[in-house]
């Protein structure tokens, strides 16, 4: 024992001298640019008047106490002030709360010690303020290990020459003190041969530090790594969740009997429950990510991790995979953290209509979903729209009126983002609200755009593939019915030819009999193959009549009504200029289509008016329809078929045809509830009207 007192006193009285003598050399000839210069001297002064008390009183007395506490809060302090080294107040905001909360920590020893000595003769309350106070001490260290970690990782090259000898010695004091501390927590006392040794060791790492203050710190910049961060701050909110417990449990011990026992039992099931409820939800992980960016980081966003995530998001192939339009969304959601999205993408005539629906529960967006006057402001502008700002009034660029009021009354709803290509847009991101809920800044603008321009490349080079691919389609298709007219053609003038020199040749009776009859059919048969071949060409020189889509209606209704029921629950008379002969064979194209899609018992529904401006005619089914995806991208390309079997041409065909006669034809569809196509066409008056009508034109009604 003895022994061991007298080489406590050495090795304290050793780094008594040792930091004291730094102390001086830093104050003499240290570098007087550095910010951390005056808060070091004061550290070493404090460890030297720390190890002086240790090696005059025996441990654990109430002045040896006062100055390790005096010390620690020392040291703290120049870990805080080797953040400032780059000059700029910003990096101090950063660890400030880090550093205050070790301060706290360590100033609760005042308290434990007040507590220890107003019940000198209590074993028990001794032994707990032990093992709160050890507990305490390890939590400082592993704090401040963290915040060493973050100061090195953190700093750019250069300035990590300037920074590794400090950085080493500070590491080396917490190390010792985190060791010393938990081989006592375990023990139960401090081990004797490492208490005489704290005081050499203090005064070892106080030569690396001294050293330090050798070189120069300009240029000196922190650049926190996130990762680390992250887990670092987790790992601490962990740690002071399990140590409050624990501390919890040691002061209960000072209960005794049942109701110990209970109480201890009661606290371990809360304890566990707050555990696996609490600590795994998205929403403290949100908010912890929020709270470390805010005040860790001078910006928001790790770009590089952000574009990695990105491109592996949008890169992702497969058959198992979904399609781009989901994954853009995605990408674009991730980014803000935003727990769901929607993809909005131009239809022909200008308005949008939803493409893709990620993760978003419950929302019913219309068709339109939104007016193409919106797209107008966004391409001029390049203006992200902040919803809530729409909600609370502002208006920014004047797009405020052309928010759609579906938008406006979702409460989820956060962010518009025009996806812009070459100054065009090629889509609407409406990205949903944080977990964690927070107000858009200028990071998110940026970031918003950039990434909004490089998505919008994306579904561009989308959309021109597809071109490609159904122009090839058409031009196969077109070279295959090149052949086949070209061979019927032959066949025709043969037969031609034959008919002829048949009816020149017409003194054999039973050759002329036979061989006019079997001609004349098969040229009939030819043409009229020729002619039906025809009408997937272009239809050019043809003159519109006035029709009563009532009356080709009806005409359809007779045709079709044969295999399935299908009702006329609207005939008013409206006349219209078109070609009856397509008329009928769009209509007959859409009544199949929704004859297909309907159950063998379930009538279609057909019904014909007028607006006063144009002629409506409107098809209606309760069959499967169809989804919105489908409805975009599918319905109306050639060659996609939602029918097994099918050539994908029947819708096309129609609209094209319809829109020949100056008309348009319009769809809306409900999965499991039904599909309504409607045929809107100028009536004659308004036709002529606008100066579309001929001159003359004598017809009869169809």
């Amino acid at each position: 024992m003895g022994l061991s007192v007298s080489l406590a006193y050495l090795a304290y009285t050793a780094g008594a001298i040792v930091c004291a003598i730094a102390a001086f050399w830093i104050a003499s000839r240290g570098d007087e640019s550095r910010s951390d210069r005056t808060p070091a001297i004061i550290a070493l002064a404090l460890t030297a008047n720390w190890c002086f008390a240790a090696a005059s009183f025996q441990p654990g007395r109430p002045i040896v106490e006062l100055t390790e506490i005096a010390r620690n809060l020392a040291w703290l302090f120049v870990l805080f002030r080797l953040f400032a080294n780059d000059g700029r107040d910003e990096t101090l905001r950063l660890v400030r709360p880090t550093v205050l909360a070790l301060c706290f920590v360590e100033a609760l020893h005042f308290l434990l010690l007040l507590i220890d000595m107003s019940n000198p003769m209590t074993t028990e309350v001794s032994t707990l303020v032990f093992e709160t106070a050890t507990l305490f001490r390890i939590m400082v260290a592993v704090g401040a290990l963290v915040l060493v970690h973050n100061l090195y990782v953190g700093a750019a090259t250069p300035s990590r020459r300037l920074l590794r000898w400090n950085a080493a010695a500070l590491t080396g004091l917490w190390a010792f003190d985190l060791n010393f501390y938990t081989i006592a927590y375990i023990l139960g006392s401090p081990s004797p041969e490492l208490t005489a040794l704290r005081g050499l060791a203090a005064g070892m790492l106080a030569i690396p530090f001294t050293m330090g203050f050798n070189r120069a710190a300009a240029g000196l910049e922190f650049r926190p790594s996130r990762a680390v961060t992250f887990r670092s701050l987790s790992l601490l909110v962990i740690g002071a969740y399990l140590l409050l417990m624990i501390g919890l449990a040691r002061w209960l011990d000072l209960l005794s009997g049942d109701l110990a026992r209970l109480v201890q039992v009661g606290l371990v099931i809360a304890a566990g429950a707050l555990a696996l409820v609490w600590l795994p939800s998205d929403q403290l992980r949100g908010w912890l990510r929020v709270t470390a960016i805010k005040h860790l980081f001078k910006h928001r966003y790790d770009y590089r991790n952000e574009w990695i995530r990105f491109t592996q998001t949008i890169g992702r192939t497969g058959f198992d995979e979904s399609s781009l339009s989901e994954r853009t969304i995605k990408a674009l959601a991730d980014i803000t953290d935003s727990p769901a999205g929607l993809l909005l993408m131009p239809d022909e005539d200008g308005a949008f209509q939803l493409a893709a629906n990620w993760r978003w529960q419950g929302l019913e967006v219309p068709a339109p979903a939104a007016p193409g006057t919106l797209a107008a402001v966004l391409e001029r502008t390049e203006l992200i729209v902040d919803v809530d700002e729409v909600r609370s009034g502002i208006d920014h660029y004047g797009e405020r009126g052309f928010v759609p009021e579906w938008l406006k009354e979702e409460s989820r709803a956060w962010a518009v983002v025009p996806l812009l290509h070459f100054d065009r847009i090629v889509g609407l991101g409406v990205l949903s609200r944080p977990l964690v809920a927070r107000k858009l800044d200028w990071e998110d603008f940026d970031l918003l755009s950039v990434v909004g321009r490089q998505l919008a490349s994306y579904l561009a080079e989308q959309a021109g593939q597809a071109a490609l691919l159904e122009a090839g389609r058409f031009d196969e298709f077109n070279r295959r019915m090149a052949f086949v007219m070209h061979d019927i053609k032959n066949l025709s003038s043969q037969m031609s030819l034959l008919l002829r020199n048949a009816e020149k040749h017409a003194d054999k009776p039973e050759f002329r009999k036979d061989m006019l009859v079997t001609l004349r059919n098969s040229a009939d048969k030819l043409n009229t193959l020729l002619a039906r071949l025809a009408r997937y060409g272009p239809r050019e020189g043809t003159a519109r009549q006035p029709v009563d889509l009532a009356l080709a209606a009806r005409a359809v209704v007779e045709r079709c009504g044969r295999a399935h029921p299908v009702n006329m629950v609207r005939d008013e008379s409206a006349v219209v200029l078109c070609d009856p002969e397509a008329l009928e064979q769009a209509l007959v194209h859409l009544v199949q289509n929704a004859i297909d899609a309907s159950d063998s018992n379930s009538p279609v529904a057909m019904e014909v008016y007028s607006d006063g401006i144009s002629g409506k005619l409107q098809i209606i089914d309760n069959g499967k329809g169809m989804s919105p995806q489908f409805l975009r991208s599918g319905l109306f390309k050639p060659f996609v078929s939602s029918k097994e079997g099918g050539f994908g041409i029947g819708a096309f065909e129609a609209r094209e045809m319809i829109r020949s006669m100056g008309g348009r034809l319009d769809v809306e569809s409900r999965e499991g509830i039904g599909t309504r196509f409607t045929v809107t066409i100028p009536l004659q008056a308004a036709d002529r009207l606008i100066g579309k009508a001929p001159d003359t034109q004598t017809c009869e009604n169809v």
